[in-house]
């Protein structure tokens, strides 16, 4: 066998703490080897030629690469040596800016555990032998989970692009947060009349079929051939009757459910309409507090509907959809105010959320957009906004930063002095944090034109100055804080405290991911495949990333999110057929037993027991499913699965590689 070695410098993240010359000296004498040298940067257009031209020139049978991390460049040396006319399998590459470079100073250390990595790649590599991918035809369709604005987005650009698209969401309109807006920042332009056009485009697309009141229940298959079970819960009313009157909702008896769209400050009817711009406008029953369904009585709305469309026998549907590609856009929740206790949050009728107070200013919110305190309906003069709530704090295990609180706090301290010319609006802050494109400017417009009143500091506590608020005395709340920059203690009487709430997972977040067979970090937010070179896509090939599932966003961002997973999943479904991944378990038949372990610990799916014409059981490999994790293959007692590319034997080399090492350097 014949191999050939290049050791990269990176410039100096390597070569800085490494000595690549001496690295590629040594590899020369390892077995097998016949060129072996050093390069500035191997992955540059330039390293690739050479790799490639040394190739044909020694008729090479196998290339070592030293370098970065796998994950970086694995794919771009691979291409490079099946342009050589090598088979990309007999490719390795040995990591040496990770594992060595950027975790030690001591440069003879390092250079020595370079040379150690290297010959295990060159061991490995004489084991190595090619693998041949498979193709396989793929369903052009793409499922998309969730419908606020990342989803939406995704499924235009999917639909545009020729595909046909299946949107589903949870709740019984499209929209999500965006839709209970009143304003955007920083250009404090109406959010629906933004997200309306789109949600009105979604409805009417010939290409996507949506499925609201849905949620997906079980995904199998792989990349190209997904199938989907979604359950489509019951709105207790034939849609394609319903005309969305509203009828019913003039009728309804139960008037006292707490309004889910304008954030519980208002109350609704059982059967509702969510909002006046919903996609699809339709009603639908909540049978937890429909009388009909709690008590037995009442039925009044289907004896008031003219077209006959309410029907309280309606059950639950499972619907299946084979699909090449899903999109995960379920976005976020906020933070549960009255987890934090001293800003009386849930006590005080007067400390409200922000997402509540933007309901509040909306012209379709429960005030019309006119803003009331909800203990006695006066109007506020003095405002205070407290930021950071649940964001940037260990104490409720919300350490990360939700990147939007300090814009959205700053544009509805603009709203409120538009609203009440001579009313004043504080901001309690930590820090404020504007990186979008003319945010700063809009901080600074809420400062200087508006007179927003900035406190550096935190909020101790919120407490009532004369009686419960809300009580016959009406008393204000004290808003108990420090100011940093002073060095001083601050208090202020407030009429109306809002709490800038964060941003966290939507809730059911890890039960999806572990549907979708895809990983979510500490917080429940799903995790990309790379930060860097992979933010749209997962670990599990076909299902992509949009919005705020990932990590907080806000709408620009999402936008482009969704947008970027959208041009993914078209190139991806451009082709007729897709290649899979040689990289996948095999069993050896023989020596198998039928035991199953390996198909109860399979996280994919991907193995099935196959009966014999004898009665006994035999594990079976989907290759195509396969996603070549080794779990299996560690699971198996007698050894009978083996990874390819990652056999027992190629492992076993690495090793014993390392062992001679060892041993020569006790010796010596």
């Amino acid at each position: 066998m014949r191999i050939g070695v290049m050791v990269c410098h990176c410039g100096n993240n390597i070569a800085a703490t490494v000595d690549c010359e001496a690295v590629a000296l040594a590899a020369r004498e390892f077995p097998d080897v016949v060129f072996a040298t050093d390069h500035m940067y191997a992955c540059s257009d330039p390293g690739q030629k050479t790799i490639e031209q040394t190739i044909r020139d020694l008729k090479l049978d196998g290339v070592v690469v030293a370098s970065c991390s796998p994950r970086m460049h694995e794919v771009t040396f691979r291409r490079a040596v099946e342009r050589a006319g090598l088979n990309r399998y007999m490719f390795e590459m040995a990591n040496i800016r990770e594992h060595v470079a950027w975790i030690s100073l001591d440069r003879k250390r390092n250079t020595e555990k370079a040379t150690d990595l290297v010959r295990m790649a060159v061991e490995k590599l004489r084991y190595d032998r090619p693998l041949t991918a498979k193709s396989f035809e793929v369903h052009k369709r793409v499922l998309i989970i969730g419908a606020g604005v990342a989803g939406i987005q995704a499924a235009l650009d999917c639909a545009e692009g020729g595909l046909d698209v299946v949107l589903v969401e949870r709740r019984q309109s499209i929209g999500g947060i965006m839709s209970k807006l009143d304003k955007t920042f920083p250009t404090i332009d109406c959010s629906v009349c933004v997200l309306g056009p789109k949600m009105v485009d979604v409805g009417q697309h010939p290409r996507i079929t949506l499925h609201t009141l849905s949620e997906v229940e079980e995904l199998s298959g792989y990349v190209g051939n997904f199938e989907v079970k979604i359950r489509k819960k019951s709105p207790f009313v034939d849609w394609t009757k319903c005309t969305g009157c509203g009828a019913c909702l003039e009728k309804c008896p139960s008037k006292k459910v707490p309004d889910r769209h304008n954030e519980g400050i208002c109350t609704t009817t059982a059967i509702t309409i969510p909002f006046p711009q919903a996609i699809p406008k339709r009603a639908a029953i909540d049978p937890t507090v429909c009388l009909r369904f709690t008590k037995g009585k009442c039925g009044v709305c289907q004896k008031v509907c003219p077209a006959n469309a309410v029907d309280y026998d309606m059950q639950d549907e499972v619907l299946t959809e084979k699909v090449g590609a899903v999109i995960t856009a379920t976005g976020l929740d906020l933070f549960d105010h009255t987890k934090c206790g001293e800003y009386g949050g849930g006590r005080y009728p007067d400390v409200i959320t922000s997402l509540q107070y933007e309901r509040m200013l909306s012209a379709s919110g429960p005030t019309a957009g006119h803003i009331k305190r909800p203990s006695d309906g006066a109007e506020p003069k003095t405002v205070v906004f407290i930021a950071c709530v649940g964001s940037r704090d260990r104490s409720v295990d919300r350490p990360y930063c939700s990147t939007f609180c300090c814009m959205y706090t700053a544009k509805q301290a603009i709203l409120t002095r538009d609203h009440i010319p001579d009313a004043k609006a504080y901001v309690f802050y930590m820090d404020i944090r504007a990186c979008g494109k003319g945010y700063e400017e809009f901080i600074r417009r809420a400062q200087e034109e508006y007179d927003v009143q900035y406190i550096r500091g935190r909020v101790a506590q919120v407490y009532p100055t004369s009686g419960p608020t809300g009580g016959p005395s009406g008393g204000q709340l004290m808003v108990r804080g420090a100011d940093t920059l002073l060095g001083a203690q601050v208090e202020i009487a407030a009429d109306l405290v809002v709490l800038a709430v964060g941003a966290e997972a939507a809730h059911g977040a890890p039960e999806l991911a572990e549907k979708l067979r895809i990983s979510c970090d500490a917080y429940g937010f799903f995790l990309e495949s790379h930060p860097k070179l992979r933010p749209v896509e997962t670990n599990t090939v076909g299902i992509f990333l949009a919005g705020a599932c990932q990590a907080p966003k806000d709408i620009p961002a999402s936008v482009a999110q969704a947008s970027a997973a959208a041009g993914k999943v078209l190139a991806l479904l451009s082709k007729d057929k897709l290649e899979s991944d040689p990289q996948i378990a095999q069993v050896q038949t023989i020596r198998c037993i039928g035991c199953g372990k390996c198909e109860r610990t399979c996280p994919f799916g991907a193995i099935r027991m196959r009966e014999l014409r004898d009665g006994s059981k035999r594990a079976e490999v989907v290759e195509t499913v396969c996603q070549g994790c080794g779990i299996c293959s560690v699971t198996c007692p007698v050894r009978a699965i083996q990874l390819a590319h990652f056999t027992d034997s190629q492992l076993l080399a690495e090793v014993n590689a390392l062992c001679r090492t060892w041993d020569e350097t006790t010796e010596s």
